[in-house]
């Protein structure tokens, strides 16, 4: 139910990205900037509701701070019909942001409480799923929507999956952290987890080299005159091979430890970059898409696991909300930086350049948690075994 419900409102985001930027075109005759606002506004409020979500969460609770966060998702939805000017579709883009970013990390800090603290890493990656599944539907839904019926029907029928979001997470017993309720107001102090920072800083820079693939696959296709169906068909192999990956990826973590996963999917990233600059033909894209998404998609979910691991329960919703800040900082900030770099490298050296990045990546991780990591299942890191044990309910090792 937990992932059902995280599954609609990722619809409605994955509904919406394919065609703000053109809607915002089309119906307010914005310019390249404003259209990119359009679009990167709700990044933007995502990320600045991640900053006081934990805290939410300890100060009313995470069923209540669900709930709010999925009646104004739902109100929000409804207001693109109404939004008459580009500057009121862009605030209600970035309320929605706000929305997404509190319900997002309120249903994957509370999915670590149901979890067996022996199958951390499966149970995360198949949370994540619906997410996966949502990257591969949303956006051709998305075209066949627009292209047939026009926006407001795009709009109508992410109206039905936000309330269908409501109506499911209200259905939801989501398990809360000890002494929620301690916390008496907002401290500056608590928005982030600085324990969590150096592992979430391995996904912000990850985040960052994927957004070069959200952001420009498309005109790289064109550049190189390739098929227009080309990004579509990446993006929906991508999904296949990431849903594949959920079978293997979360259960060798939890049995052979942290290293023996990050290090291999950074290792497929980095190839995959590299496949995607020097391979530029239908099948350096599909190859690309596989090896992106052994490398990339499977190691968000891979990460997310080692940052809820490392804190005490009750410190799990906080470094859920760090780790997510600073992936969605990452893809945020990533086609600006990106757009810059751009010009001088083509897009073939960007993805070059990326693909070296990705290979300091994996030393800047070996550095922050993989030399500390132990290899052998079952041998936890120092007090991770009692945290894990607390934020899954399971009891300790002996």
């Amino acid at each position: 139910m937990t992932s059902l419900t995280n599954f609609l409102i990722a619809m409605v985001f994955y509904l919406l990205v394919t065609a703000m930027a053109l809607y915002a075109v089309d119906r307010f005759m914005a310019s390249d900037a404003e259209s990119g606002l359009a679009v990167s506004a709700f990044v933007i409020g995502s990320v600045v509701t991640r900053l006081f979500t934990g805290q939410a969460m300890d100060l009313v609770g995470r069923r209540r701070t669900l709930i709010v966060a999925l009646v104004v998702f739902l109100g929000v939805s409804a207001a693109y019909m109404v939004a008459g000017s580009l500057w009121l579709l862009i605030a209600v883009r970035f309320v929605h942001g706000l929305a997404f970013g509190a319900a997002n990390t309120t249903l994957a800090a509370s999915v670590i409480g149901l979890i067996p603290r022996g199958r951390l890493s499966e149970g995360t990656g198949w949370f994540g799923t619906s997410t996966t599944v949502a990257t591969a539907i949303g956006p051709l839904l998305a075209l066949q929507l627009t292209d047939i019926f026009g926006y407001d029907s795009l709009f109508i029928t992410c109206t039905v999956f936000a309330v269908a979001a409501l109506v499911v997470g209200s259905i939801v017993r989501l398990p809360e952290a000890p002494g929620h309720r301690s916390a008496r107001r907002f401290s500056m102090r608590e928005m982030v987890s600085t324990k969590v920072i150096p592992i979430s800083a391995v996904i912000l820079i990850g985040g960052l080299a994927y957004s070069s693939v959200l952001a420009f696959l498309n005109g790289y296709a064109q550049e190189e005159d390739l098929n227009p169906a080309v990004p579509s068909v990446f993006f929906l192999v991508y999904a296949a091979v990431l849903l594949a990956s959920r079978f293997f990826a979360g259960p060798l973590q939890d049995r052979y430890g942290d290293n023996a996963v990050v290090c291999p999917l950074i290792v497929c990233f980095a190839v995959g970059l590299a496949v995607l600059s020097l391979w530029s033909a239908p099948g350096g894209f599909v190859t690309a898409a596989i090896l992106c998404a052994l490398g990339f998609g499977a190691l968000m979910t891979s990460l997310q696991s080692v940052a809820v691991s490392i804190v005490p329960r009750e410190k799990v919703g906080t470094a859920t909300s760090t780790f997510f800040l600073m992936l969605d900082a990452g893809v945020g900030v990533g086609p600006i930086v990106l757009g810059a770099l751009l010009p001088a490298t083509g897009y073939s050296g960007m993805y070059l350049v990326l693909s070296g990045v990705m290979v300091a990546l994996l030393v800047f991780y070996w550095l922050v948690h993989g030399r500390k990591s132990r290899p052998d299942s079952g041998v936890p890191l120092p007090g991770r075994g009692e945290h894990l044990a607390v934020a899954t309910g399971a009891q300790p090792p002996r």
